[in-house]
């Protein structure tokens, strides 16, 4: 049997999370402007540009910027927090919530949602259809666990691998500025590789070990959001995989270009 308090407290944690999501599709759009106003004071090939490739090149400044954001945060909670410190709160881990994870997760939604909207609406300039199954079984995800409150721990395992996402826009506007055969472009494909090694691949795989360890607490969560624990996690790592290798034979192909040409140098 609810009561009036609990009635009201649902209903603020609700109005909470559609304040965050706001919150983060603005600061989008923010950052959006901001990379439109600064890339022509910085970069004099932007001026260059025609007006679908400007539009992405801001696009992938949002996305840059959510990325360190949410970098950071995961960082901070699995980490350096003991939200998820077992030897804290015991199997109670599964269960653990608070108003700042909530916070970061709608703001992350926001962006989700910010950036669907335009790979929508410019499609399939922004990225094709994995681009938008990837988003949406990222938000589906994100807001089981904020809602419910349970699984954040691997909600931000997950938004971890956000990391990556710096170096692939790096990768773009590199190659978008002519410099694709500069030796910034070929470290940073080597730090792409690295670091989807790392964010992607390992990381994953720690999450699947991790679950299958604490089983017994994953089967704490809600039906809806145990399932989804055991399928949506491996339809991304499959993803990863697939995108690792073309990483890997881009990169392959970039250092044979820059070998063969160190050698006619020669």
């Amino acid at each position: 049997m609810t009561t009036d308090f609990d009635d009201a407290f649902v209903s603020s944690r609700q109005l909470l999370l559609l304040a965050l999501i706001c919150f983060g599709a603005l600061m989008c759009k923010i950052v959006y402007d901001l990379t439109r106003f600064i890339s022509p004071l910085f970069f004099s090939v932007y001026g260059n540009l025609n007006d679908k490739v400007k539009m992405e090149w801001n696009n992938r400044g949002f996305s840059t910027f959510h990325a360190v954001f949410t970098s950071v945060a995961s960082i901070y909670f699995l980490v350096i927090s003991d939200q998820f410190d077992e030897n804290v709160h015991g199997d109670s881990v599964i269960n653990s919530t608070t108003r700042l994870s909530e916070s970061v997760m709608g703001i992350s939604l926001g962006y989700f949602i910010a950036d669907l909207a335009m790979i929508f609406w410019y499609f399939p300039t922004l990225g094709g259809i994995e681009y938008v199954f990837h988003h949406l079984i990222s938000m589906f995800a994100i807001f089981l666990s904020v809602t419910s409150g349970q699984s954040q721990f691997y909600i931000f395992l997950v938004l971890l691998s956000e990391a990556t996402t710096p170096f692939v826009n790096l990768r773009w506007y590199l190659d978008n500025s002519g410099q694709k055969g500069s030796k910034a472009y070929t470290l940073n494909g080597i730090a792409l590789f690295l670091g989807w090694l790392v964010a992607r691949i390992l990381l994953f795989i720690y999450f699947f070990v991790h679950m299958y360890l604490h089983f017994h607490q994953v089967k704490q969560v809600f039906p809806l959001g145990f399932y989804s624990l055991l399928t949506l996690p491996p339809a991304l790592a499959v993803m990863n995989v697939l995108w690792f290798w073309k990483i890997t034979k881009g990169l392959i192909k970039t250092l044979s270009k820059t070998k063969t040409s160190g050698m006619k140098k020669q």
